[in-house]
């Protein structure tokens, strides 16, 4: 069940990914901010503030790598690994801010605003052609790399994106796609605009795109809100060490299993365990001692573990463990 490990750390393939965008979208940026001010196009203008967005979004997760992979301290003794999602949320607070409201408001200003001829058309459509060749770069990387990452824990890519705790890869490919998308949105409503005169469908795709950008910010923030108060590992984790633990010749009952994710493949284990009651102290101490041993060399995730001796009869840890699951573990 151990996973491969990521190459999170600076030169690893997920700064790599981080990076390749950055520069991407920088470039992007400013060639759809020019063009957006020679066609006077909605929606090319919030294509720019769509591209700035994303690049504010890569300077964040290049800091969430760095931060992340600070070793723990007194102050920290789990790690600093929760850094990462810190960071992820403030980019998906980013894409909003920066990408959506604007493209809001360009979009509202020219549906209700004064019409404004639009000039040079052909300008937006060597911008658009070019930032989609460059976004297809960045976009084919992330794919490239979110496939290795669910192949290594053998999983589809939808079930890797879903259950994922590294929301690096995760943001890079959501916002990437998020940008593909958004080119042919401006690309339709600058050309419907050229072709019936009216600035409606302008925009109208500069609202679309604001409502593509606020979708991505929303399934972002929630996946790394879950991860900041603290989600459970992988459920097949989870399954996998408790089938484990209660193969262990010297348990007899998983009383109860919490685990935590601290950080990408990080995990934090607390199981509690109703050991053989002929055990001494002293063998009671060295069946711990090899049981956290063999738990982690066969589940490299685990990082910190917790063993608790415990009678499965005891009716208050019953009564929480039956609140939390409405059921007990053991069986």
């Amino acid at each position: 069940m151990a996973r491969e490990t990521k190459e999170d750390k600076p030169g690893g393939e997920s700064t790599l990914t981080v990076v390749l965008a950055l520069v991407v979208n920088l470039a992007i940026a400013i060639m759809k901010a020019i063009a957006g001010l020679i066609t006077g196009s909605a929606a090319m203008l919030a294509e720019a503030a769509h591209s700035v967005a994303d690049t504010f979004t890569e300077a964040l997760l290049l800091t969430a790598l760095r931060t992340s992979a600070r070793p723990a301290d007194r102050a920290h003794p789990f790690g600093y690994g929760k850094e990462r999602y810190f960071w992820s949320l403030l980019a998906a607070v980013s894409i909003f801010v920066s990408g959506a409201v604007f493209s809001f408001y360009e979009g509202f200003s020219a549906i209700f605003g004064e019409p404004v001829e639009q000039e040079s058309p052909v300008v937006a459509y060597v911008v658009l052609a070019l930032a989609f060749a460059l976004e297809s770069i960045s976009w084919t990387q992330a794919v490239r790399q979110t496939r290795r990452d669910a192949k290594a824990e053998s999983r589809s890519l939808f079930e890797y994106l879903r259950h994922s705790d590294d929301p690096t890869s995760k943001t890079v490919l959501f916002e990437d796609s998020a940008a593909l998308v958004g080119l042919l949105i401006a690309f339709a409503g600058i050309g419907l605009h050229q072709l019936t005169g009216s600035q409606l469908a302008d925009g109208i795709a500069s609202v679309m795109i604001g409502l593509l950008l606020a979708a991505v910010a929303y399934l972002l923030s929630r996946t790394n809100r879950g991860l900041l108060i603290g989600r459970q590992a992988d459920p097949v984790l989870v399954k996998a060490v408790g089938m484990r633990l209660r193969e262990t010749p010297e348990v007899e009952a998983v009383v109860d299993l919490l685990t935590m994710t601290t950080g990408t493949d990080s995990v934090l284990l607390c199981a509690r365990l109703d050991f053989d009651d002929k055990l001494g102290a002293a063998d009671l101490e060295r069946a711990c001692v090899r049981i956290e041993a063999d738990l982690r060399s066969e589940f490299a995730e685990l990082t910190e573990i917790f063993l608790e001796p415990v009678p499965r009869n005891d009716p208050d840890l019953r009564a929480k463990v039956l609140a939390r699951y409405g059921r007990e573990l053991h069986g």
